[in-house]
């Protein structure tokens, strides 16, 4: 997830979360299974198949979904599968198990049969709102019109609730059971942790261990939606970097909330986009190559904003194809799931916004610096769910993992799940480790640049 997160005070209208969905067999009378298995296109020694699943798993509305799973060709493997979910939500996860096993955790892969899948609504079978696509990218941060929110409300119409964490997890269940193991490793990165978590909660005997990598939580509240968690590490991060040597000599900050109480709200969320995504090509945050971020809020501040401008620009434009994130499915999945200041999914549209109205000023400045409260309520998380249809709600547990090995990984640098959240989600894991890997940023697995995380990533699972 390139994601993000009440403090005390707040107004909030919480409503009760609903349980979670049972597993239902898409084959009447059989177990699940894998059908039409064929050779990876492009990726040897893997092969692909589709997992047939009900629509819905409570069994209200009838039909089917097909899934594409990859497979790693050893069977056999000396310690059973590893079932790794990637993130976004929206991000498919087919055309990426070449990557992950062979070339980022092939000794792993010598011990474990790596399977992925395509969740519900990304990959081949992406869920396509082309005004949201085109407005918001990867981001979950910047704002969407009220149109484009709209626009893909009707184009999901009556469905939009079935693209539930829920929905995802009770599809977890029937993969393990196509695979015909009564244990799997589940191994998430960024919302692949929040959906990891959510299947260990619900199938506790069915996971050996569980690995969490770029972590978010796994009980949702109404601070995450609002990112408090992530507008307030930035000044944590920021100074860690300024930190290392040669020193900046100053506080970037103080240059980061100077800079943004001279802006209108609008551009302080694109300014908190575009540092986080930032983060993604240069977890120091002030490489030349890159455009030294901390440098153009200096400079900014110092009376030349030109610098700090294309930055913005250049880290907040872009546009990704449906099939390798889908926004539809990110906005289906998080409006569902998520926890707001109004409360959740049922709250009449009417009522959000009054509600909303109340946060910004019960909230004390500390909660949002270096940015402002008007930021925090005019990001899109908060501004793509405010319109969104009244639909069921997904279930919101509380309770604690499960009693079996739990490994978090969390880089210090990162700011699209800070490590906070990891600290959080770690309270709640009775046999949990934490790993924060100095230096680092976002989804340790796939893009350390050393190998501290993945080592113990390694002795973790031997």
């Amino acid at each position: 997830m390139r994601s993000k997160l009440l403090a005390a005070g707040l107004v909030l209208a919480l409503t009760a979360a609903l349980g979670g969905v049972a597993a239902a067999d898409a084959r009447p009378g059989g177990r699940p299974k894998l059908t039409d298995p064929h050779p990876c296109p492009g990726q040897p020694g893997f092969t692909c198949s589709t997992l047939t699943v009900p629509f819905d798993h409570t069994g209200r509305r009838p039909g089917t979904l097909d899934l594409p799973v990859a497979t790693a060709d050893n069977a056999t493997a000396p310690k059973g599968v590893l079932l790794f979910l990637t993130g976004g939500p929206g991000q498919g996860g087919v055309g990426t198990i070449t990557r992950i096993a062979t070339q980022r955790l092939p000794e792993v892969a010598e011990d474990y049969r790596i399977v992925m899948l395509d969740q519900r609504g990304t990959g081949a079978g992406a869920l396509r709102c082309p005004g949201l696509q085109a407005q918001m990218g990867s981001s979950d941060i910047a704002t969407p019109t009220r149109d484009a929110v709209t626009e893909c409300a009707r184009i999901l119409g009556d469905t939009a609730p079935l693209y539930s964490t829920d929905q995802s997890v009770a599809d977890f269940d029937q993969l393990r059971q196509a695979l015909g193991v009564s244990k799997m490793v589940v191994d998430g990165v960024s919302y692949g942790s929040f959906t990891a978590a959510r299947y260990a909660i619900a199938h506790p005997g069915n996971v050996s261990k569980v690995v969490l990598d770029s972590v978010l939580p796994h009980h949702a509240s109404a601070s995450a939606s609002l990112y408090l968690t992530g507008l307030t590490a930035e000044a944590r991060v920021l100074r860690l970097a300024c930190s290392v040597a040669p020193a900046c000599g100053f506080d970037p900050a103080e240059d980061l909330a100077w800079v943004v109480r001279q802006r209108s709200p609008a551009d302080g969320v694109k300014i908190f986009d575009a540092i986080v995504a930032y983060e993604f090509s240069d977890p120091t945050y002030r490489s030349a190559d890159a455009g030294d971020v901390i440098g153009a809020l200096h400079a900014a501040r110092g009376g030349s904003p030109e610098w700090l401008d294309q930055l913005v620009e250049g880290y907040t434009t872009e546009d990704v194809d449906p099939a390798a994130y889908s926004t539809g499915l990110h906005a289906a999945t998080l409006c569902a799931d998520q926890r707001f200041p109004w409360g959740t999914s049922a709250t009449p549209v009417s009522l959000r916004q009054p509600l909303l109205s109340l946060t910004a000023p019960a909230l004390p400045a500390s909660a949002t610096w270096p940015y402002t409260t008007e930021v925090a309520t005019r990001q899109g998380f908060i501004q793509g769910c405010l319109p969104w249809p009244v639909e069921r709600v997904g279930s919101n547990p509380a309770t604690q993992l499960p009693d079996v090995p739990v490994l978090l990984l969390n880089g210090d640098r990162d700011l699209s799940t800070p490590l906070e959240w990891a600290k959080e989600e770690a309270a709640q894991a009775p046999l949990g480790k934490l790993v924060i890997v100095p230096g680092e940023s976002h989804s340790i697995q796939n893009r350390e640049r050393g190998h501290a995380g993945r080592d113990a990533l390694i002795s973790f699972l031997r």
